[in-house]
């Protein structure tokens, strides 16, 4: 098969969660254990890092690779979803797999996948598990693709785990509480493998120092080891003071990821760092520094405040759940001008709770619903008629570079305009929007 070929295949004959939602998620590791023990188990053979969290996984996956890489460590990166081209989920160093690769491995693995019909996901796992053993990577970072205890990523031991934060998302199949939704997340939590908690709530603590306590695994809470302060914030970079809690040192860093919400991820980022340091892995503070200022050159991750245009401003963010949605509202009451005025251009999935999401934007912006082109999409007009009973007014669009046009023309120099609500809108944003 050809490259083409070989992704029609996967897209059209696997279940894919993007595609189709909760029918494509396999509430067990069967098929991923089957897979990894049909190509001789290649995810026992590197180190690996084990990243979940409602929001920020996959910012600090980034920002973690990106240190390592920096560092002189050979460092693969697993992620999902992609945005642009499936390439992007599986990356050394920051470079793609290479298309010949992933026509091998698809050819190599289809005897056993036709025998147990995996979904999409599990069969991009195992692909990524096979790519990092084969090029000997020092270590790996690994992101799951929701919750924890059953993701097919969950089959790694690593020597480190990261949960960023909890919240509302994927609720029909995670749970309707923060408690259980904890407990998913926790179920990454392995015996005597320290776990950094990014972010906790009053609700879920306890959760995760009974689950490390039961795994007698060291845990650290990143909230408490790190303060935060001295935020400065331009469109382009984010700088800030980070105090060591234990060692009262501060220091500043300057992130290219520069939502404010990524003050957040430094906390985690930092903390994981020093585990890291213990297994062997030594980050000088120069390629600390580096890294986190060119964490988007060295990796290729986008979609998180992009200001893919000035004048009016343009920004693109993955946020589509209510925290994520709460903390786009916070920096933008930070960088918005008296007088500018606020274009949303959005789109959701219908299996989401958008009502939520919904209740929380602002009555005085204007809006621009829109909708991707995979059948999980919320039909633009549905978006539309919803968004009326919050009082939120504006039009509706079959493509969002349609309605980015549109927010365009009826933005005033100084205005902003903030494409958001799927990471499916975003990926079919159109190139030419992509350069300021």
């Amino acid at each position: 098969m050809t490259y083409q070929q070989t992704i029609d295949y996967l897209y059209a004959q696997l279940p894919m969660y993007s595609r189709i939602g909760a029918a494509a998620y396999k509430a067990d590791l069967h098929n991923t254990i089957a897979l990894c023990n049909a190509i001789d188990n290649p995810q026992a053979k590197f180190k690996s890092i084990h990243i979940a969290g409602t929001n920020g996984k996959g910012s600090t996956s980034h920002m973690l690779a990106a240190m390592l890489q920096r560092a002189g460590y050979k460092t693969g990166l697993y992620t999902s979803p992609h945005l642009k081209d499936f390439r992007e989920r599986i990356k050394i160093n920051g470079q793609m797999i290479s298309e010949d690769l992933v026509v091998d491995f698809v050819e190599r693995t289809k005897r056993v996948s036709e025998e147990i019909k995996p979904s999409f996901f599990e069969l991009t796992v195992a692909m990524a598990f096979d790519h990092f053993e084969k090029e000997k990577v020092d270590i790996a970072v690994i992101e799951t693709g929701l919750g924890g205890r059953l993701d097919s990523t969950n089959i790694i031991s690593p020597i480190l785990s990261i949960i960023t934060n909890i919240g509302y998302d994927h609720m029909d199949i995670l749970g309707d509480t923060l408690e259980k939704i904890s407990a998913e997340k926790a179920g990454i939590i392995k015996p005597g493998v320290p776990v950094v908690i990014g972010e906790y709530l009053p609700e879920t603590k306890n959760i995760f120092l009974n689950k490390a306590k039961e795994a007698a695994a060291p845990i650290y809470f990143a909230q408490d080891e790190y303060l935060v302060s001295n935020i400065n914030y331009s469109m382009q970079l984010l700088t800030c003071d980070v105090t060591s809690t234990a060692h009262n040192v501060t220091e500043t860093f300057e992130l290219d990821l520069n939502g404010l919400y990524q003050t957040k991820n430094i906390r985690t980022v930092l903390c994981a760092e020093g585990i890291l340091s213990d297994h062997g892995f030594h980050i000088k503070n120069d390629a600390e520094k580096y890294a986190l200022k060119h964490t988007k050159e060295l990796t290729g991750l986008y979609g998180r405040w992009d200001v893919i245009n000035e004048q009016p401003t343009i920004i693109l963010d993955v946020a589509h759940n209510e925290d994520g949605i709460r903390q786009l509202l916070h920096q933008l009451s930070v960088v918005r001008r008296p007088s500018s005025a606020l274009h949303f251009v959005m789109g959701v999935v219908k299996d989401k709770d958008v009502s939520k999401v919904l209740s929380i934007l602002p009555k005085d912006a204007r809006y621009y619903f829109s909708n991707a082109h995979i059948e999980r999409a919320l039909p633009h007009k549905d978006l539309l008629e919803k968004g009326k009973a919050f009082e939120l007014n504006g039009e509706s669009f079959d493509d969002v570079n349609g309605a980015i046009k549109a927010a365009k023309l009826n933005a005033a120099a100084d205005d902003i305009i903030i494409v958001c609500g799927s990471v499916f809108l975003i990926a079919e944003v159109d190139e030419s929007f992509l350069t300021p």
